[in-house]
């Protein structure tokens, strides 16, 4: 039998195939048995009656031998044999079946290879890594060398031919993974058979490159600082000694450390005979501080103030010191340069921006930086020694603890951590550790870099927030834009219904109540395009001082007499541009919520003014750019606003008023007006102190907008004729309702009216020309253009595009339920159009004719 080996694609016939044997095993081994088990029997009971017989007569052992009863006792034995070799077989091959079913089964890519290196079985893992059919080392050994990573596997052979596990971690470069960590096991009593194993260290590689930057940054300060550093035994020998204090003996760090080199070998004759061997101080043996005087190796000496700290192993009674050596030759100069490596630290460690505790092995904080003590909230005296997973809200800390313990035991750190400190407002952290062993003596040392995430988490808040507007808002615009349909079609019909109805009819009544509701449910629907920012506006340049002076009379009737009404305005205020009119609405949508958050009266202030660039307040918000604004700021002294509500109150039908006392739009229109004129809206509020609106609007500037308050205005130099009634009107719109109503308005003031259901059908019907203008089908002059501008096909804008590439002259007149600046941009630069926003009036449509006519 040989070991299974390959690969099985589909695994469910594998499955059944093991069944299958496993089924039969159980018969087959069965019958096995009973089959050895007679000759077994057979040749016992001919041995009973062939032996003594032999025995007992004078017949000779050839004829013995040849003798029947001899004969079945050879083929029992046969048997035996037999049945023994089948059930071994049986066995083996069950072995191999199940031996591929776990191969295939595992998560990992796994190659089994015996000791001349030949492939015995593979997972579907390898293949799939390699993008091979069948596993072999040799694909690895290619990936490696391309990677430069020879070495690694060279490493890797070399323990497998000593029979010693090994791992190797390095780049492998492959499209689903780009780090491994490359194992090799070999298997006991399996005739030098070993398994291959990858592992994807992608993340691990990633996170140790962090800790092993931060760890070296801290060696490097050590190794590198201006000050000595060294330690030596009772016996003066060196344990340990940092690059500078070498440099300054003349002596490289190995050999100091070597054991053979003392202190005392650095040190004048006189100072030699009259100091410990562990000090160089004249007299002192325990801890303590003073100048001395070292000789280096290459000739000459210098000057050190040394302060040394004697530490006893309270078991062993062995001693070894900690010693700070300071060179007084360059006073001034190590002056300057202590001043930098103390910056170094501080900048490294004190004053980083993320937190950073250094751990014992019980958990307990030994050092920690500001930055950490911050986030905690803890002083310089309660962190240091204190437990670090008592800092972590009550709900985390088992899970802290496991995650710290994996840190301890663990070869490499785990995955960075989510958590919180503290329970009435936690502060969301992202804890990374690792092993602090090159820093400090104690192995079990670990370093935990704390990162403050509550801003991000606040930003994710408000960019989740705002998304959610904006789709409510599309939402909106859409359902804005179907009801615009209707209502257009409602109240074109009902101006028609009132030409044919005097006052005096009883259905002129009815007719009216229709007209008014349907301009009402129009009304709410402006509200909603206000919301989505798909309103039509017509900005100008403002001030704010101006605007608010108009309002101020209506604005204290709507407040009432129990609420004080306070004006503060900014001097030299500067200029913004928005629509005045929907900036009036804002500001009385936030005074009707200030009057109904005061019930029992109170005080409303208004405050203008300008914030230039780099203002701390625009700090306080997020996703406002920087820049000049002018500033709104509306403050009553209500009930406030709860925070769990104040994340919902632009959202639209969002209100805590009772049924029928409001819409929810109000600060809904207020969030769409202020957006779409480039500005921002924030609210700040606490539950029982009144809550404060501030609205910033971008500063106007002339020099970068020269065109933008460039208003379309008729020409006085036109004929002031009205043609009203004269022509021809192709109509195209895709709404049957609103276009009957349209083609029924055009007759009665008397134009001939063509009318097409959508775009592909207008083009159709302009397939010719007379004299250079757009005829129809019959030969009829096109005098004027109107057209919806979202229509399925060719829309609004595509259809004038191509008109007016044949017929520049021709006028034309938009309708729609989105705003002008929604298709704006599809047309030319310099593209005289006129625009009817729906839903509209018959008297609004007579209007437009008028003026397009002249």
């Amino acid at each position: 039998m040989t070991w299974f080996r390959g690969r099985v694609s589909d695994p469910e016939p594998h499955r059944r195939m093991i069944r299958r044997v496993e089924c039969a095993a159980g018969p087959a081994r069965s019958a096995i048995v009973a089959l050895s088990a007679i000759p077994i029997v057979a040749t016992g009971a001919v041995a009973a009656v062939a032996v003594p017989a032999v025995a007992q007569t004078t017949v000779s052992f050839e004829t013995a031998l040849l003798s029947p009863s001899v004969l079945m006792l050879i083929t029992g034995v046969a048997a035996m044999a037999t049945a023994a070799a089948l059930a071994f077989a049986f066995r083996r091959q069950r072995q191999t079946l199940l031996f591929g079913r776990i191969m295939e089964a595992l998560p990992v890519a796994r190659l089994v290879v015996d000791a001349n290196g030949s492939v015995l079985a593979d997972s579907a893992q390898w293949c799939d890594l390699f993008g091979v059919s069948e596993g072999s080392l040799e694909a690895l050994e290619a990936q490696a060398r391309k990677m430069g990573a020879d070495d690694s596997i060279e490493r890797l052979t070399e323990a497998v031919d000593r029979g010693e596990a090994a791992y190797e971690n390095f780049r492998i470069g492959l499209p689903d993974m780009e780090f491994a960590r490359v194992s090799v096991h070999p298997i006991e009593d399996m005739k030098r058979l070993t398994i291959w194993h990858i592992e994807d260290a992608s993340e691990a590689f990633e996170r140790e490159s962090i800790i092993r930057r931060e760890q070296q940054k801290l060696i490097d300060f050590v190794e590198n600082a201006p000050i000595g550093y060294y330690s030596v035994d009772g016996y003066g020998h060196f344990l340990y000694v940092n690059a500078t204090f070498a440099d300054w003996l003349g002596v490289s760090e190995s050999e100091l450390t070597g054991g053979t080199v003392r202190l005392s070998d650095f040190l004048p004759e006189s100072l030699e005979r009259n100091c410990p061997p562990h000090s160089p101080l004249v007299g002192n043996d325990t801890d303590g501080f003073g100048e001395t005087t070292f000789v280096p190796t290459g000739g000459g000496e210098f000057t050190a103030y040394v302060t040394q700290t004697v530490v006893t192993d309270g078991d062993s009674g062995n001693l070894h010191t900690r010693s700070l050596v300071r060179h007084l030759s360059g006073e001034r100069r190590m002056a300057e340069e202590v001043r930098l490596s103390q910056e170094r630290f501080r900048r490294f460690f004190v004053d980083a921006p993320v937190g950073i505790a250094l751990l014992d092995g019980h958990g307990r904080i030994t050092e920690a930086n500001d930055a950490l003590r911050e986030t905690t909230g803890l002083d310089a005296d309660a962190s240091t020694g204190s437990l670090f997973v008592d800092l972590l809200s009550a709900s985390e800390r088992d899970a802290f603890t496991a995650w710290l313990d994996t840190a301890y035991n663990a070869e490499t750190p785990p995955a960075p951590l989510e958590a919180s400190f503290g329970e009435d407002e936690p502060v969301a952290v992202s804890l990374y550790v690792g092993r602090a062993e090159d820093v400090v003596a104690d192995d079990q040392n670990l370093i935990v870099h704390v990162f403050d995430m509550t801003d991000q988490r606040r930003i994710e808040a408000q960019f989740f927030q705002s998304q959610k507007m904006e789709m409510v808002g599309q939402l909106a615009g859409g359902v804005a834009h179907d009801f615009n349909n209707l209502l257009t079609a409602m109240i074109g019909f009902c101006d028609l219904l009132l030409l044919r109805h005097t006052p005096r009819d009883q259905s002129f009544a009815d007719i009216q109540q229709i007209k008014q509701n349907a301009n009402r449910a129009a009304n709410l629907v402006r509200q909603l395009l206000a919301f989505s920012r798909q309103q039509t506006l017509q900005p100008k340049v403002l001030d704010l001082t101006e605007v608010l002076s108009e309002t101020s009379y209506l604005l204290r009737r709507l407040i009432g007499a129990s609420i004080e009404l306070k004006f503060y305005h900014g001097r030299d205020l500067w200029q913004t541009r928005a629509d005045q009119g929907q900036l009036e609405q804002v500001v009385i949508n936030l005074a009707v919520n200030a009057r109904d958050a005061m019930a029992a009266g109170g005080t409303l202030t208004i405050r203008t003014g300008n914030v230039f660039s780099g203002d701390p307040r625009l700090r306080d918000y997020e996703g406002i750019p920087d820049g000049d604004y002018v500033l709104l700021e509306m403050q009553d002294t209500g009930t406030g606003i709860l925070p769990e509500i104040a994340e919902k109150i632009f959202e639209p039908f969002f209100t805590t008023k009772e049924v029928g006392a409001g819409t929810g739009l109000g600060l809904a229109t207020v969030y769409g007006i202020v957006k779409q004129s480039g500005g921002y809206v924030f609210v700040d509020s606490m539950t029982g102190e009144g809550a404060k609106f501030s609205i910033y609007l971008p500063r106007y500037r002339e020099e970068e907008e020269q065109d933008a308050v460039a208003q379309s205005v008729p020409n006085e130099d036109r004929a002031a004729r009205d043609l009203t009634g004269i022509g021809t009107v192709l109509l195209v719109e895709d709404e049957d309702a609103v276009r009957l109503f349209g083609a029924r308005a055009l007759r009665n003031k008397g134009y001939h009216v063509i009318e097409a259901k959508d775009g592909d059908g207008a083009l159709e019907l302009l397939n010719g020309e007379v004299d250079g203008m757009a005829t129809t089908i019959d030969g009829e002059k096109i005098d004027l253009l109107i057209t919806d501008v979202f229509m399925p096909g060719v829309d609004g804008p595509t259809l004038v595009r191509e008109v007016r590439d044949r017929y520049p002259e021709l006028k034309v007149i938009f309708i729609s339920g989105y705003t002008e600046d929604t298709f704006r941009q599809k047309l030319g630069e310099g593209e005289k159009i006129e625009f009817l926003s729906k839903p509209f009036t018959l008297q609004q449509l007579e209007h437009l004719l008028i003026f397009s006519n002249r």
